[in-house]
Parts: structure tokens; C-alpha cells; sequence
């Protein structure tokens, strides 16, 4: 039996399919069950039973001796929000929790970190644990991701196995709900459909033209395969980066957005939102040789590859994954 938290969202979601491709069907799905816009995400997949967020210590307590694997995917993402205190209860708090539930059943348990945690990456974007006391996130949701990887890192108990996942900029299929937290890629699909054209954040910083800001953006796809290896792996503790390892600009995610559509680039420019503005990354690209020095050996997707297969054979077409 494998828990997967998060499992209505994005990337769990996606993470069910996977397990379900490879055989996995005995998984047990905790998350919040009151949102309608996530009802698609799981549809045709297969599952034993779903567990409300809030009841989930209580169930484990009962059905640990069951539980093989626990991939915590769950979390407080939107990246606007400044409540610190929902992001302590649902990012901190509550992952506190699993650890322990995770150390005093024997259980390896896999949780999403996030790349938000390296800030503006003055110490650059190693995923050593060295610099994580030093990090400086520029957002609540950062930094309630880089107080568990802090928190996690000085306990003298830990989970026989662990892995902290920093995710970098995910876009693929299963992400129709996000509204304003989904990918840009997903943003420049349905404006594209809509007017013909892409508006892209115009760059506040002198040494970056419009559209050429620099992120590191990771199919959805490769997400799942690490975490399908880390399932077997399980040795190498650690805080892990997860992204492609290659930072692309944004015009070229939109320029590929518009051929898989058959359609020639239209892409002008727009002030960056002021609530955002003052705490924008310019640049993030993921490390990966941690990853590839425990043996992850399968290659990532290309952008150009990630963006064709996630527009004609999801976006186009209205399907999950």
C-alpha cells in the first residue's frame, strides 16, 4: 500500500497514473476532497480508498502495518499568498507530523520541497545542505518549504529513508485547475486559442530582455519518473533538486506553445504585476548531479519535446494524464 498526499492536484495526480501504469494499484489518496475543478484529475485511475487531509494521522495510526511508501506531494502552492500561518499549518506542521509518523512506523517517506527555497539564488542553486540555514526565500510559500528542509536536517530521528524534492518551475497535464498558479505554458495555450497572441511579463531587471528571464522548467513526466525511483531506490537521503537541469527563457516556452499549434509567434509584453515585481526570479537552473551520482540515469525531456506532448496530446485535446 503506497499514500500519496496531494493525490487530487497537479503533480499527484500525475504520480498516481504513473504507479498505475507500473502495476501500483493498492494506493491510498489523501487530500482535501472539496474541489470541484481537481474531480477530472483522477478519473479512470485506480485506487483503494481516498482519506480527507485532516483525518489522515488518525487512519495511519490504524494502518500502518499496511503502508509500504509515503509520497507527501501535498501543499500550500500559491506563491501570492502572504498568510503565514496557513502555510505553517499545511507546509510545516503537517510534514512534521508525517516525518514522525513516518520514523515511528519504519516508513521512507518522499516530500515535495520546492526551488522556490533558493530566493533570488545568491548561493546559487546546488542542493547542498550545507547552504540551506543560509537560504532567503522571497515568499511565505518559500519559506515554509525551507523551514521543513531546515527542521529536517537537524533531527537526530529520522525516517530510515527520506527524500526532499526541490521541484523547479513543473508544467505538464493535470494542472487545468491552478488558475493563476498554473504553467506558463498552460496560461499561453488558452491565450493563444483565445486571441491569437501571448503577453509575457516585460523584465524589470537591466540584464534581461523582454522574455529572455531564465527558468528551469520540468515536465510533469519526469517529476514522477524520479519519484518511481526513488520508490525502489530508497538509500541516499537527502535534499534533492528536480528540474531539467537546463534554463530556457520564456519566449522560447511560448515560441514552442505556438508550434504545436501550427501557428506563427505573436508575443508582446506587459508590466510584471507589482505584488510579484519586487520578489520575481530572473534565473533558476537546477543542479542535477546529485540526482545522476545515486544512479538516475534516464534523460529529461527537451523543452521542445515536454511542450509537443504535453499541447497535442493533452492541451489540444482536453485530456488528463
Amino acid at each position: 500500500m503506497i499514500i500519496i498526499t496531494g493525490a487530487n492536484g497537479f503533480i499527484g495526480s500525475c504520480l498516481v497514473s504513473k504507479l498505475n501504469q507500473e502495476g501500483f494499484n493498492d494506493l491510498v489518496l489523501v487530500d482535501a476532497w472539496n474541489i470541484p475543478a481537481k474531480e477530472n484529475n483522477l478519473r479512470h485511475k485506480k485506487f483503494t480508498a481516498c482519506i480527507e487531509r485532516e483525518n489522515f494521522f488518525k487512519w495511519l495510526d490504524e494502518n500502518h502495518r499496511f503502508v509500504q511508501f509515503i509520497f507527501h506531494i501535498g501543499a500550500k502552492t500559491d506563491t501570492t499568498l502572504m498568510d503565514v500561518d496557513v502555510f505553517n499549518h499545511l507546509n510545516l506542521h503537517y510534514t512534521q507530523q508525517i516525518w514522525n509518523k513516518a520514523i515511528e512506523y519504519g516508513l521512507p517517506v518522499v516530500y515535495a520541497s520546492s526551488a522556490a527555497t533558493y530566493g533570488a539564488g545568491e548561493w546559487g542553486y546546488k542542493d547542498s545542505h550545507e547552504i540551506v540555514p543560509n537560504l532567503k526565500p522571497l515568499n511565505p510559500y518559500g519559506e515554509s518549504k525551507n523551514d521543513f528542509d531546515k527542521w529536517a536536517l537537524t533531527q537526530e530521528k529520522q525516517p530510515y529513508f527520506w527524500a526532499g524534492l526541490k521541484f523547479f518551475n513543473v508544467y505538464g497535464p493535470n494542472e487545468y485547475h491552478k488558475g493563476r498558479m498554473a504553467s506558463v505554458v498552460f496560461h499561453a495555450f488558452n491565450q493563444i486559442k483565445e486571441k491569437g497572441s501571448m503577453k509575457l511579463f516585460r523584465s524589470h531587471h537591466p540584464n534581461f530582455k523582454d522574455g529572455e528571464q531564465l527558468r528551469d522548467f520540468v515536465y510533469v513526466k519526469d517529476v514522477v519518473e524520479v519519484c518511481y525511483f526513488l520508490l525502489h531506490h530508497r538509500k541516499n537521503s537527502g535534499l534533492y533538486n528536480l528540474g531539467s537541469g537546463k534554463a530556457r527563457t520564456f519566449n522560447d516556452l511560448v515560441t514552442n506553445t505556438f508550434k504545436g499549434l501550427g501557428l506563427t509567434p505573436q508575443i508582446s509584453y506587459i508590466d510584471t504585476p507589482l505584488d510579484i515585481r519586487a520578489n520575481y526570479q530572473y534565473f533558476t537552473e537546477a543542479d542535477m548531479s546529485k540526482l545522476k551520482g545515486i544512479g538516475y540515469a534516464k534523460p529529461f525531456h527537451t523543452l521542445e519535446e515536454g511542450i509537443a506532448d504535453y499541447v497535442s496530446n493533452y492541451l489540444i485535446l482536453g485530456k488528463y494524464y
